[in-house]
């Protein structure tokens, strides 16, 4: 399945895409895509009413703006250097283990909103990456196998960064990560059942038209289902929750000379299986 949701910001609506491509309005059945949700085996209730009544949901007009796929997550935790070749790119070693920072939960905005660069920002990055969404509360999983089932799906995740704020500011990543506007998320979420082979899905970035990224989930270093059992060793995953695993080489802090996001900009980006993005950037 694919879950969407659509609507104004601030009065979004739970919906789904059919194969067909038809959105349907699933707003009379379920409050919103979220913990409670996900934690009352709601995929499987979803998945009964579209397949028996999926006729009789209203349709969502395609002019209609999409917004994130889940509703504010309580936490964005995000995987630096997961990819090999991104960690070469980045002239720093393989981690031996994965490095977690988060993004605050509120950078979480549609698939098509607009990128916001912030005031007296020179060093706004790009980065496309896999989205996890946890299906259900974890804590001090067994094994990658059980990790798998709390894992609902996945999206496309675009972990926009501040690299000044991030690298040159002191203090942890944090501050170039959390920036308003900073991870359009979406168009949907696939569910687990529907991504055959999360380790091999290409993902590519455009800026300008101009391919940026063009890379692969093969390249890396550490897996969503490993990435899942080894949070859960720390903290409570709590479903509704995000994980972004990491971006292939190709961001601006890696071109020579580095280039980066300027109000005006178009940021186009996909993933095989999970859709597209586009955001044009303005100044915040």
């Amino acid at each position: 399945m694919k879950l969407i949701r659509f609507g104004a910001p601030g009065a979004e609506r739970p919906g789904v895409e059919l194969e067909s491509g038809v959105r349907k309005d699933c707003s009379q059945h379920f409050a919103d895509w979220n913990r409670d949700f996900f934690n009352a085996d709601g995929l499987a209730r979803l998945a009964q009413l579209v397949e028996k009544r999926a006729d009789e949901l209203p349709n969502v007009a395609s002019t209609t703006r999409l917004a994130a796929p889940v509703a504010r997550p309580g936490k964005v935790m995000c995987i630096g250097l997961n990819y090999s070749d991104h960690a070469a790119e980045s002239g720093m070693p393989i981690p031996t283990e994965p490095i977690l920072f988060l993004k605050g939960s509120n950078t979480v905005v549609g698939p098509y909103d607009d990128i916001l660069i912030p005031r007296n920002s020179q060093k706004t990055d790009w980065e496309v990456e896999l989205g996890v969404v946890i299906g259900s509360d974890a804590r001090y999983l067994a094994s990658e196998e059980e990790a798998e089932r709390h894992i609902a799906g996945y999206c496309i995740s675009h972990d926009v960064s501040e690299r000044e704020f991030q690298l040159e500011r002191g203090g942890q990543w944090t501050k170039g990560k959390s920036c308003d506007t900073f991870n359009p998320l979406g168009p949907y979420l696939v569910t687990r059942d529907a991504v055959k082979a999360p380790g091999s899905l290409q993902m590519t970035l455009s800026v300008n038209a101009e391919r940026m990224q063009n890379g692969s989930t093969s390249t890396m270093i550490f897996s969503p289902t490993y990435i899942v059992h080894y949070l859960s060793q720390f903290m409570t995953l709590e479903a509704g929750d995000v994980i972004t695993t990491g971006t292939p080489p190709g961001v601006g802090l890696g071109q020579k000379p580095a280039r980066y996001l300027r109000a005006g900009d178009v940021v186009e980006l996909a993933i095989e299986g999970l859709g597209a993005q586009r955001q044009t950037c303005r100044n915040a």
